[in-house]
């Protein structure tokens, strides 16, 4: 199924998954499940994934190492490049990404690898419980024998911002806040030394763009969903989360409802890096 611009359909589900990893050319399969503050992923892994699926990791994989550029910085082209080697991603070769039920993870995966130019990649919606929910096999221990890939990565082919850029999309634009209301108004900053929101921004946390199985919403209902918030119009909107993970997840809510926007990497751990820059705190602007 391909979306509007030609690019593959941002989801797939269980049956469709299922078949396709029975077929002669299954797809690769990325276990990237995670939680910020723990347990590991790669212990849920062990204790039971999906058939041929291969282990990414967060921390290491799919981010550098937290700094100024935030806690989730963009990983090295040289370095995702060979992480996706490992896991056997070729140059074209169908990807599926999932991680515990909702996307967070796999959506990171997902933006990146689009990110880093395969258009091919594809989440699962409603993740491992999904597949268990529908009686699909799951495996425990290690996974399949290493597939040397040859993906190449060509960065640049996602529109991402800075900090500067983030600030002056908030004027002229929608800057979509995805993390909790209670972290935006600056009530909670469970993670950042400071609470708060980048002035101008609304706050669109990204559990409203889930079902209550885990599921995205059906298109229709994202696209109503941000049009209350005034997010439409090419290059005119972007999102940030705390670290650019949860962004992500915003990113392919947004591409399912039609509307492309832009990532802030670096997000909130990054705006906050610099202590010049204005922070709002309270309820959303008018």
């Amino acid at each position: 199924m391909e979306s509007l611009d030609g690019r593959p359909y941002p989801l797939t589900d269980v049956g469709t998954l299922a078949r396709a990893l029975a077929g002669p050319t299954p797809p690769v399969l990325l276990d990237v499940r995670w939680r910020l503050g723990g347990p590991a992923g790669a212990e849920a892994y062990r204790a039971g994934h999906l058939p041929r699926a291969v282990f990414v990791d967060m921390e290491s994989d799919l981010a550098a190492a937290p700094g100024p550029a935030g806690r989730h910085p963009l990983p090295p082209p040289a370095g995702f490049e060979a992480a996706m080697r490992r896991a056997g991603v070729c140059t074209g070769s169908p990807v599926v990404v999932y991680d515990e039920a909702d996307a967070t993870a796999a959506a990171r995966a997902w933006w990146l690898l689009r990110y880093f130019g395969h258009r091919n990649c594809r989440v699962l919606d409603g993740g491992f419980r999904a597949w268990v929910a529908a009686g699909g096999q799951v495996v425990s221990g290690g996974g399949p024998a290493p597939r040397g890939g040859d993906f190449t990565a060509r960065p640049g082919q996602m529109p991402v911002l800075d900090a500067d850029a983030a600030a002056g999309l908030a004027r002229r634009g929608a800057l979509l806040d995805a993390r909790a209301r209670e972290r935006y108004r600056g009530e909670l900053e469970p993670v950042d030394p400071v609470g708060g929101h980048i002035p101008g921004a609304l706050s669109a946390p990204t559990t409203a763009n889930i079902a209550p199985d885990g599921r995205f919403l059906p298109a229709a209902g994202l696209r109503a969903r941000f049009a209350t918030l005034g997010a439409a119009g090419p290059g005119m909107v972007g999102v940030y989360c705390g670290s650019g993970v949860v962004a992500a997840h915003e990113v392919l809510a947004l591409e399912l409802a039609g509307i492309p926007a832009s990532l802030y990497v670096g997000s909130w751990s990054n705006w906050v890096a610099d202590p010049a820059r204005p922070v709002a705190t309270g309820t959303e602007p008018g």
